[in-house]
């Protein structure tokens, strides 16, 4: 197949003209700028450039958007609700929901997804009679939505470092160690368009010895965790163990290219160096930071310390990787009364490669629309109110400072069609499906 492009994004701050892309076996075999269309080219207007990367995700959490929003309290408080809406997932309702939830980011033109998947069992703890089941649930609606998945299995042992036991609303998260942990996730070894990661949930869930574990059983999986999210969650590690998260994943030889700091809000100096010399991955959720009154993290320093940056969309408050891509540098201005901290092109470089780096993939050399990339394009439309006007020198500012989902015409995953004239053509209705598969799970 051949697309032939008004605009295409090769990386940088513009975009090429009249570009044809050639996609073999769903990967780009050829890019071709300012040629002349032919008969045998499929037509595309406006900019096509790669698909989104979403590191980061908790897919049940969509069912939260708007029923935790009004009132008061933080991080810890929000969990609440959270909890009970966990509860009410099985392997079947959940399936629906993750093919809605997961329909929704390709209609943003999202085409890889990082499921940090902690629902693992049934609520008292037991296992279902197939243990992955509630994980196969979520490669099952990803398949139907018809996005990348990596399935970053999550192990969950403790309530906090100072609490050996989870809480009773945890239970179906824990395996009850390690070795168990690892001998679930062992029996699921990926399929076509989904590979297996591993995520310690957090330092606070999973103590320094069995850290160590997970380093000596990872082999080849990346890693991801969430680190620093809340100052509380540093307070209590530096009480028990003397050091910060950041420091405790040092010691345990967990720091490196395969490892993915999620969040990283609340870093010393020391934790910055220490991720950036490890060349470590850093998955900033701006969104999700904003709405649980989390903070701002330090992107720009962590960057130019060594760390490759990617972008989540976590919780759901919206699903909008333009603008997790754009926060990055707005809440760093707001704090540093400063403009241009991160270019556009570095921010998309963060929601396109940095996401397929963080999740394992093996991205082809380049940034932008290249050869020997997968196929996962998307096409933004220029006639609409927020990108009329576009100027392909400036491609990437248009699109990192102005760009939304509703802009996303079509979607391309290893080259076959998702997403033709904003229409999911395999799920149809995706606001209905949401609709239907939320309302299952009842009011909170």
């Amino acid at each position: 197949m051949r697309l032939h492009c008004e605009y295409a994004w090769l990386g940088g701050e513009s975009a090429a003209r009249n570009v044809r892309i050639t996609i073999d076996g769903g990967k780009i075999v050829d890019v071709d700028p300012d040629v002349e269309r032919t008969v045998d080219d499929v037509v595309v207007a406006g900019v096509v450039m790669p698909g989104l990367v979403n590191s980061h995700s908790h897919a049940f959490h969509r069912a939260l958007r708007g029923r935790t929003h009004a009132g008061s309290g933080d991080f810890w408080s929000w969990r609440n609700p959270m909890y009970t809406l966990a509860q009410r997932l099985d392997p079947d309702n959940y399936r629906d929901l993750s093919a809605a939830v997961y329909g929704e980011m390709v209609l943003a033109g999202i085409t890889g997804v990082g499921e940090f998947h902690y629902v693992h069992h049934q609520v008292d703890g037991t296992p279902y009679a197939n243990k992955n089941a509630m994980g196969l649930a979520l490669v099952d609606g990803a398949a139907q939505a018809g996005i990348r998945l990596a399935m970053l299995d999550t192990a969950y042992l403790h309530a906090g470092l100072d609490k050996p036991e989870p809480l009773a609303e945890q239970r179906r998260f824990s395996d009850g160690s390690i070795s168990k942990w690892l001998e679930r996730v062992n029996e699921m070894s990926g399929g076509e368009h989904w590979t297996v990661g591993l995520a310690p949930h957090s330092v606070r869930a999973v103590h320094p010895d069995e850290l160590r574990e997970v380093a000596a059983g990872r082999g080849s999986r990346v890693v991801h965790l969430h680190v620093s999210e809340q100052s509380a969650e540093n307070e209590v590690c530096l009480r028990m163990t003397g050091k910060t998260p950041t420091e405790v994943l040092h010691d345990a030889g967990l720091l490196g290219p395969h490892l993915t700091a999620v969040h990283a809000t609340h870093l010393s100096d020391h934790d910055v160096s220490l991720l950036g010399s490890t060349k470590s991955n850093i998955c900033m959720c701006p969104t999700t930071e904003r709405d649980l009154a989390d903070g701002i993290g330090p992107a720009s320093r962590l960057a130019q310390g060594g760390c490759t940056l990617c972008l989540g969309s976590d919780s759901h408050a919206v699903i909008d990787l333009f603008e997790e891509a754009r926060a990055v540098e707005h809440d760093e201005r707001l704090i540093t009364g400063k403009r241009g901290i991160h270019t556009p092109a570095r921010l998309l470089e963060a929601a396109t490669r940095g996401g397929e780096n963080s999740l394992g993939w093996n991205p082809a050399a380049g940034v932008g629309v290249r050869v020997g990339a997968p196929a996962d394009l998307i096409a933004l439309d220029l006639d609409t109110v927020r990108l009329a006007g576009f100027e392909a020198k400036s491609a990437a500012a248009h699109i990192v400072h102005a760009a939304a989902p509703a802009d996303v015409r079509d979607v391309w995953m290893g080259g076959k069609q998702v997403v033709r004239s904003r229409e999911h053509l395999a799920l149809g209705d995706v606001a209905a499906r949401l609709r239907s598969a939320i309302g299952v799970l009842g009011t909170l």
